[in-house]
Protein backbone atom coordinates (compact mmCIF):
# COMPACT_ATOMS: atom_id res chain seq x y z
CA UNK A 1 0.00 0.00 0.00
CA UNK A 2 1.01 3.64 -0.25
CA UNK A 3 2.59 5.75 2.47
CA UNK A 4 2.82 9.41 1.52
CA UNK A 5 2.56 8.46 -2.14
CA UNK A 6 5.18 5.67 -2.13
CA UNK A 7 4.32 1.98 -2.29
CA UNK A 8 5.54 -0.23 0.53
CA UNK A 9 5.21 -3.81 1.58
CA UNK A 10 5.47 -4.50 5.30
CA UNK A 11 8.57 -6.66 4.76
CA UNK A 12 11.05 -6.73 1.88
CA UNK A 13 14.66 -7.42 0.94
CA UNK A 14 17.08 -4.91 -0.54
CA UNK A 15 20.39 -5.86 -2.08
CA UNK A 16 21.69 -9.24 -3.22
CA UNK A 17 23.74 -12.14 -1.89
CA UNK A 18 25.64 -11.61 1.34
CA UNK A 19 24.81 -7.90 1.21
CA UNK A 20 21.03 -8.43 1.09
CA UNK A 21 19.20 -6.75 3.98
CA UNK A 22 15.78 -7.68 5.39
CA UNK A 23 13.68 -4.59 6.10
CA UNK A 24 10.46 -4.13 8.08
CA UNK A 25 8.21 -1.28 9.17
CA UNK A 26 8.44 -0.83 12.95
CA UNK A 27 4.77 -0.97 13.95
CA UNK A 28 5.45 -0.12 17.60
CA UNK A 29 6.08 3.57 16.79
CA UNK A 30 3.11 4.09 14.46
CA UNK A 31 1.17 6.32 13.98
CA UNK A 32 3.52 8.99 15.30
CA UNK A 33 6.60 7.89 13.38
CA UNK A 34 7.22 5.89 10.20
CA UNK A 35 10.42 3.96 10.91
CA UNK A 36 12.13 1.25 8.88
CA UNK A 37 14.31 -1.31 10.70
CA UNK A 38 16.92 -3.64 9.22
CA UNK A 39 17.06 -7.22 10.53
CA UNK A 40 20.39 -9.01 10.12
CA UNK A 41 20.01 -12.28 12.06
CA UNK A 42 17.48 -14.90 13.11
CA UNK A 43 17.80 -13.61 16.69
CA UNK A 44 16.72 -10.15 15.54
CA UNK A 45 13.80 -11.66 13.63
CA UNK A 46 12.69 -13.53 16.76
CA UNK A 47 12.79 -10.30 18.72
CA UNK A 48 10.86 -8.45 16.02
CA UNK A 49 8.05 -11.04 16.16
CA UNK A 50 8.03 -11.43 19.94
CA UNK A 51 8.07 -7.68 20.68
CA UNK A 52 5.55 -6.96 17.92
CA UNK A 53 7.69 -4.79 15.69
CA UNK A 54 5.80 -6.93 13.18
CA UNK A 55 2.39 -8.38 14.00
CA UNK A 56 -0.62 -9.84 12.28
CA UNK A 57 -1.01 -13.45 11.19
CA UNK A 58 0.20 -13.17 7.61
CA UNK A 59 3.12 -10.88 8.36
CA UNK A 60 4.29 -13.08 11.25
CA UNK A 61 4.38 -16.04 8.89
CA UNK A 62 6.29 -14.16 6.19
CA UNK A 63 8.73 -12.75 8.73
CA UNK A 64 9.40 -16.20 10.15
CA UNK A 65 10.06 -17.48 6.62
CA UNK A 66 12.63 -14.75 6.06
CA UNK A 67 14.06 -15.57 9.49
CA UNK A 68 14.80 -19.10 8.27
CA UNK A 69 16.66 -17.59 5.32
CA UNK A 70 18.80 -15.47 7.64
CA UNK A 71 19.41 -18.50 9.86
CA UNK A 72 20.58 -20.52 6.84
CA UNK A 73 22.85 -17.69 5.72
CA UNK A 74 24.42 -17.56 9.20
CA UNK A 75 24.98 -21.32 9.26
CA UNK A 76 25.94 -22.07 5.66
CA UNK A 77 29.64 -22.54 6.55
CA UNK A 78 28.83 -25.49 8.84
CA UNK A 79 28.96 -29.19 8.01
CA UNK A 80 25.75 -30.89 6.91
CA UNK A 81 25.02 -32.31 10.38
CA UNK A 82 25.94 -29.10 12.18
CA UNK A 83 23.75 -27.16 9.73
CA UNK A 84 20.79 -29.47 10.39
CA UNK A 85 21.10 -29.05 14.16
CA UNK A 86 21.52 -25.28 13.93
CA UNK A 87 18.51 -24.90 11.65
CA UNK A 88 16.33 -27.04 13.94
CA UNK A 89 17.27 -24.78 16.84
CA UNK A 90 16.58 -21.63 14.82
CA UNK A 91 13.17 -22.88 13.68
CA UNK A 92 12.21 -23.77 17.23
CA UNK A 93 13.27 -20.31 18.42
CA UNK A 94 11.03 -18.79 15.74
CA UNK A 95 8.13 -21.14 16.51
CA UNK A 96 7.84 -20.17 20.18
CA UNK A 97 7.81 -16.40 19.59
CA UNK A 98 3.99 -16.25 19.24
CA UNK A 99 1.81 -19.31 20.00
CA UNK A 100 -1.62 -18.42 18.59
CA UNK A 101 -1.22 -17.48 14.90
CA UNK A 102 -1.16 -20.57 12.69
CA UNK A 103 0.65 -18.79 9.84
CA UNK A 104 3.92 -18.94 11.77
CA UNK A 105 4.06 -22.73 12.04
CA UNK A 106 2.67 -23.06 8.49
CA UNK A 107 5.55 -20.95 7.13
CA UNK A 108 8.15 -22.89 9.11
CA UNK A 109 6.81 -26.20 7.78
CA UNK A 110 7.09 -24.88 4.23
CA UNK A 111 10.68 -23.84 4.83
CA UNK A 112 11.44 -27.19 6.39
CA UNK A 113 10.24 -28.92 3.23
CA UNK A 114 12.16 -26.50 1.01
CA UNK A 115 15.41 -27.24 2.87
CA UNK A 116 15.04 -31.03 2.90
CA UNK A 117 18.44 -32.58 2.16
CA UNK A 118 20.18 -29.23 1.58
CA UNK A 119 22.87 -27.33 3.42
CA UNK A 120 25.36 -24.56 2.72
CA UNK A 121 24.79 -22.03 -0.06
CA UNK A 122 22.17 -24.23 -1.74
CA UNK A 123 20.07 -24.20 1.42
CA UNK A 124 20.42 -20.43 1.76
CA UNK A 125 19.24 -19.94 -1.81
CA UNK A 126 16.31 -22.32 -1.33
CA UNK A 127 15.24 -20.64 1.91
CA UNK A 128 15.37 -17.21 0.28
CA UNK A 129 13.31 -18.36 -2.69
CA UNK A 130 10.68 -19.95 -0.44
CA UNK A 131 10.46 -16.84 1.75
CA UNK A 132 9.94 -14.67 -1.34
CA UNK A 133 7.26 -17.07 -2.58
CA UNK A 134 5.45 -17.02 0.77
CA UNK A 135 5.51 -13.20 0.82
CA UNK A 136 4.25 -12.93 -2.75
CA UNK A 137 1.49 -15.48 -2.10
CA UNK A 138 0.39 -13.61 1.00
CA UNK A 139 0.03 -10.36 -0.93
CA UNK A 140 -1.79 -12.01 -3.83
CA UNK A 141 -4.15 -14.00 -1.60
CA UNK A 142 -5.05 -10.84 0.30
CA UNK A 143 -5.75 -9.04 -2.97
CA UNK A 144 -8.16 -11.85 -3.91
CA UNK A 145 -9.83 -11.63 -0.48
CA UNK A 146 -10.52 -8.00 -1.31
CA UNK A 147 -12.19 -8.88 -4.58
CA UNK A 148 -14.39 -11.58 -3.01
CA UNK A 149 -15.35 -9.39 -0.06
CA UNK A 150 -16.11 -6.41 -2.27
CA UNK A 151 -19.15 -8.25 -3.61
CA UNK A 152 -20.64 -8.43 -0.12
CA UNK A 153 -20.18 -4.69 0.35
CA UNK A 154 -21.63 -4.00 -3.12
CA UNK A 155 -24.78 -5.97 -2.23
CA UNK A 156 -25.30 -3.93 0.94
CA UNK A 157 -24.62 -0.67 -0.92
CA UNK A 158 -27.31 -1.53 -3.48
CA UNK A 159 -29.89 -1.59 -0.69
CA UNK A 160 -29.02 1.91 0.55
CA UNK A 161 -28.23 3.99 -2.56
CA UNK A 162 -26.43 7.26 -1.92
CA UNK A 163 -25.48 6.26 1.62
CA UNK A 164 -22.18 4.86 2.83
CA UNK A 165 -21.89 1.24 3.94
CA UNK A 166 -20.92 1.40 7.62
CA UNK A 167 -18.41 -1.32 8.47
CA UNK A 168 -17.07 -2.06 11.94
CA UNK A 169 -13.68 -3.69 12.37
CA UNK A 170 -11.72 -4.78 15.42
CA UNK A 171 -7.92 -4.64 15.78
CA UNK A 172 -5.78 -4.30 12.64
CA UNK A 173 -6.17 -6.73 9.76
CA UNK A 174 -5.05 -4.36 7.03
CA UNK A 175 -1.89 -4.33 4.96
CA UNK A 176 0.16 -3.77 8.12
CA UNK A 177 -0.91 -7.20 9.36
CA UNK A 178 0.08 -8.93 6.13
CA UNK A 179 2.62 -8.36 3.38
CA UNK A 180 0.18 -6.16 1.44
CA UNK A 181 -3.55 -5.40 1.07
CA UNK A 182 -4.63 -7.11 4.32
CA UNK A 183 -7.52 -9.44 5.11
CA UNK A 184 -10.41 -7.62 6.82
CA UNK A 185 -9.51 -4.25 5.27
CA UNK A 186 -8.82 -5.62 1.79
CA UNK A 187 -12.54 -5.73 0.82
CA UNK A 188 -12.91 -2.20 2.17
CA UNK A 189 -10.01 -0.92 0.06
CA UNK A 190 -11.35 -2.75 -2.99
CA UNK A 191 -14.84 -1.28 -2.50
CA UNK A 192 -13.49 2.22 -1.88
CA UNK A 193 -11.26 2.05 -4.96
CA UNK A 194 -14.28 0.94 -7.00
CA UNK A 195 -16.21 4.06 -5.97
CA UNK A 196 -18.52 2.39 -3.44
CA UNK A 197 -19.16 4.79 -0.52
CA UNK A 198 -17.91 3.25 2.72
CA UNK A 199 -17.30 4.40 6.27
CA UNK A 200 -15.35 2.38 8.83
CA UNK A 201 -15.94 2.28 12.58
CA UNK A 202 -12.48 1.64 14.02
CA UNK A 203 -12.38 0.00 17.46
CA UNK A 204 -9.47 1.38 19.50
CA UNK A 205 -8.59 -2.25 20.42
CA UNK A 206 -7.16 -2.23 23.89
CA UNK A 207 -4.71 -3.02 25.29
CA UNK A 208 -2.21 -2.35 22.47
CA UNK A 209 -4.57 -0.02 20.58
CA UNK A 210 -3.88 -1.48 17.15
CA UNK A 211 -7.13 0.01 15.86
CA UNK A 212 -6.29 3.51 17.00
CA UNK A 213 -2.62 3.43 16.07
CA UNK A 214 -2.55 1.16 12.99
CA UNK A 215 -5.98 0.76 11.36
CA UNK A 216 -6.83 4.45 11.64
CA UNK A 217 -3.39 5.36 10.28
CA UNK A 218 -3.52 3.14 7.22
CA UNK A 219 -7.15 4.02 6.41
CA UNK A 220 -6.11 7.67 6.58
CA UNK A 221 -3.16 7.03 4.27
CA UNK A 222 -5.56 5.49 1.74
CA UNK A 223 -8.20 8.20 2.17
CA UNK A 224 -10.96 5.90 3.45
CA UNK A 225 -13.56 7.71 5.67
CA UNK A 226 -13.42 6.35 9.21
CA UNK A 227 -14.17 7.17 12.84
CA UNK A 228 -12.30 5.93 15.89
CA UNK A 229 -14.52 4.57 18.68
CA UNK A 230 -13.98 3.11 22.14
CA UNK A 231 -14.01 -0.68 22.19
CA UNK A 232 -17.35 -0.88 23.98
CA UNK A 233 -19.23 1.37 21.54
CA UNK A 234 -19.97 -1.24 18.88
CA UNK A 235 -23.02 -2.76 20.56
CA UNK A 236 -24.63 0.66 20.94
CA UNK A 237 -24.05 1.45 17.26
CA UNK A 238 -25.57 -1.86 16.21
CA UNK A 239 -28.65 -1.31 18.35
CA UNK A 240 -29.26 1.99 16.53
CA UNK A 241 -28.76 0.67 13.00
CA UNK A 242 -25.42 2.38 12.51
CA UNK A 243 -23.45 -0.74 11.51
CA UNK A 244 -24.21 -2.57 8.26
CA UNK A 245 -21.61 -5.30 8.67
CA UNK A 246 -18.62 -6.36 10.75
CA UNK A 247 -15.40 -7.66 9.21
CA UNK A 248 -12.45 -8.80 11.29
CA UNK A 249 -9.36 -10.83 10.58
CA UNK A 250 -8.23 -13.96 12.39
CA UNK A 251 -5.05 -15.50 13.74
CA UNK A 252 -6.22 -19.11 13.55
CA UNK A 253 -9.40 -20.71 12.18
CA UNK A 254 -10.37 -24.36 12.66
CA UNK A 255 -11.65 -26.67 9.94
CA UNK A 256 -15.13 -26.17 11.45
CA UNK A 257 -15.00 -22.35 11.26
CA UNK A 258 -14.22 -21.29 14.84
CA UNK A 259 -11.97 -18.20 14.68
CA UNK A 260 -9.37 -16.86 17.10
CA UNK A 261 -8.78 -13.12 16.81
CA UNK A 262 -7.81 -10.16 18.97
CA UNK A 263 -9.42 -10.17 22.41
CA UNK A 264 -12.88 -8.58 22.23
CA UNK A 265 -13.84 -10.01 18.84
CA UNK A 266 -16.18 -12.54 20.46
CA UNK A 267 -18.12 -9.75 22.14
CA UNK A 268 -18.58 -7.97 18.78
CA UNK A 269 -19.89 -11.20 17.29
CA UNK A 270 -22.41 -11.59 20.12
CA UNK A 271 -23.63 -8.03 19.65
CA UNK A 272 -23.86 -8.54 15.90
CA UNK A 273 -25.90 -11.72 16.32
CA UNK A 274 -28.28 -10.01 18.75
CA UNK A 275 -28.87 -7.16 16.30
CA UNK A 276 -28.99 -9.06 13.02
CA UNK A 277 -25.74 -7.55 11.72
CA UNK A 278 -23.69 -9.75 9.35
CA UNK A 279 -20.36 -10.75 10.90
CA UNK A 280 -17.55 -11.90 8.59
CA UNK A 281 -14.04 -13.22 9.15
CA UNK A 282 -11.50 -12.56 6.38
CA UNK A 283 -8.45 -14.80 6.12
CA UNK A 284 -6.02 -16.41 3.70
CA UNK A 285 -5.78 -20.19 3.67
CA UNK A 286 -2.51 -20.06 5.64
CA UNK A 287 -4.56 -19.01 8.69
CA UNK A 288 -6.60 -22.24 8.72
CA UNK A 289 -5.53 -24.96 11.12
CA UNK A 290 -7.17 -27.95 9.49
CA UNK A 291 -6.06 -30.23 12.33
CA UNK A 292 -8.36 -28.51 14.84
CA UNK A 293 -12.13 -28.79 15.22
CA UNK A 294 -13.06 -27.07 18.51
CA UNK A 295 -11.54 -23.60 18.64
CA UNK A 296 -12.49 -22.80 22.22
CA UNK A 297 -10.94 -25.99 23.55
CA UNK A 298 -8.03 -26.45 21.18
CA UNK A 299 -6.62 -23.08 20.05
CA UNK A 300 -3.80 -21.94 22.37
CA UNK A 301 -4.41 -18.42 23.67
CA UNK A 302 -1.34 -16.29 24.25
CA UNK A 303 -1.16 -14.39 27.53
CA UNK A 304 1.12 -11.39 27.26
CA UNK A 305 2.72 -8.99 29.73
CA UNK A 306 0.44 -7.33 32.29
CA UNK A 307 2.15 -4.03 31.52
CA UNK A 308 0.37 -3.88 28.17
CA UNK A 309 -2.84 -3.43 30.20
CA UNK A 310 -1.37 -1.24 32.94
CA UNK A 311 0.63 1.16 30.78
CA UNK A 312 -0.34 3.23 27.72
CA UNK A 313 1.97 5.06 25.32
CA UNK A 314 1.13 8.07 23.16
CA UNK A 315 2.27 11.38 21.76
CA UNK A 316 2.59 14.26 24.24
CA UNK A 317 0.50 17.40 23.83
CA UNK A 318 1.01 20.91 25.14
CA UNK A 319 -1.60 22.89 27.10
CA UNK A 320 -3.32 23.97 23.87
CA UNK A 321 -3.73 20.34 22.80
CA UNK A 322 -1.07 20.54 20.10
CA UNK A 323 1.21 17.55 19.63
CA UNK A 324 4.71 18.26 20.88
CA UNK A 325 7.47 17.75 18.33
CA UNK A 326 11.00 16.52 18.97
CA UNK A 327 13.97 18.83 19.10
CA UNK A 328 13.09 20.10 15.60
CA UNK A 329 9.83 20.25 13.70
CA UNK A 330 11.18 17.59 11.32
CA UNK A 331 11.54 15.04 14.10
CA UNK A 332 8.85 12.62 15.26
CA UNK A 333 6.48 13.78 18.03
CA UNK A 334 7.60 13.27 21.60
CA UNK A 335 6.03 10.20 23.16
CA UNK A 336 5.69 8.95 26.71
CA UNK A 337 4.36 5.92 28.57
CA UNK A 338 2.01 6.40 31.49
CA UNK A 339 0.67 4.09 34.21
CA UNK A 340 -3.15 4.11 34.15
CA UNK A 341 -3.84 2.19 37.37
CA UNK A 342 -2.51 2.10 40.94
CA UNK A 343 1.08 0.94 40.92
CA UNK A 344 0.23 -2.12 43.02
CA UNK A 345 -2.66 -3.28 40.80
CA UNK A 346 -2.07 -6.64 39.10
CA UNK A 347 -3.41 -7.26 35.60
CA UNK A 348 -4.03 -10.19 33.24
CA UNK A 349 -3.63 -9.90 29.50
CA UNK A 350 -5.10 -12.56 27.23
CA UNK A 351 -4.30 -11.47 23.68
CA UNK A 352 -7.01 -13.40 21.81
CA UNK A 353 -10.46 -14.94 22.16
CA UNK A 354 -12.35 -17.43 20.02
CA UNK A 355 -15.57 -16.66 18.14
CA UNK A 356 -17.63 -19.85 17.60
CA UNK A 357 -18.61 -20.62 14.03
CA UNK A 358 -22.31 -20.29 14.86
CA UNK A 359 -21.82 -16.51 15.23
CA UNK A 360 -19.99 -16.04 11.91
CA UNK A 361 -21.97 -15.18 8.76
CA UNK A 362 -19.21 -16.30 6.44
CA UNK A 363 -15.48 -16.71 5.87
CA UNK A 364 -13.92 -14.56 3.15
CA UNK A 365 -10.87 -16.33 1.70
CA UNK A 366 -8.72 -16.10 -1.41
CA UNK A 367 -10.84 -18.88 -2.94
CA UNK A 368 -14.17 -17.22 -2.24
CA UNK A 369 -16.75 -16.85 0.53
CA UNK A 370 -18.02 -19.89 2.41
CA UNK A 371 -20.16 -20.70 5.46
CA UNK A 372 -18.27 -21.02 8.75
CA UNK A 373 -18.71 -24.77 8.95
CA UNK A 374 -16.68 -27.87 8.16
CA UNK A 375 -18.78 -28.47 5.08
CA UNK A 376 -18.32 -24.88 3.94
CA UNK A 377 -14.57 -24.80 4.57
CA UNK A 378 -13.93 -28.15 2.90
CA UNK A 379 -16.08 -27.04 -0.03
CA UNK A 380 -13.40 -24.45 -0.78
CA UNK A 381 -10.49 -26.64 0.32
CA UNK A 382 -11.44 -30.19 -0.72
CA UNK A 383 -7.81 -31.30 -0.57
CA UNK A 384 -8.06 -31.06 3.24
CA UNK A 385 -10.75 -33.75 3.51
Amino acid sequence: MNVQGRHYRTIWVEGEGAQAVLRIIDQTVLPHEFRIIDLHSVAEVCRAIREMWVRGAGLIGATAAYGVWLAAREAEHLSAEEFRVRMAMSMEALRVTRPTASNLVWALKRQQSALEGLHGAAATAAAFAEAQTIADEDAEFCRRIGEHGKGIIEAIAAKKPGQPVNILTHCNAGWLAFVDHGSALSPIYAAFDAGIPVHVWVDETRPRNQGASLTAWELGQHGVPHSLIADNTGGHLMQHGMVDMVITGADRVTRCGDAANKIGTYLKALAAADNGVPFYIALPSSTFDFALRDGVREIPIEERSADEVRVMTGALQDEEGTTEQGATSAEAPRTASVLICPESTPARNWAFDVTPARLISGLITERGVCPASEEGVLGLYPEQK
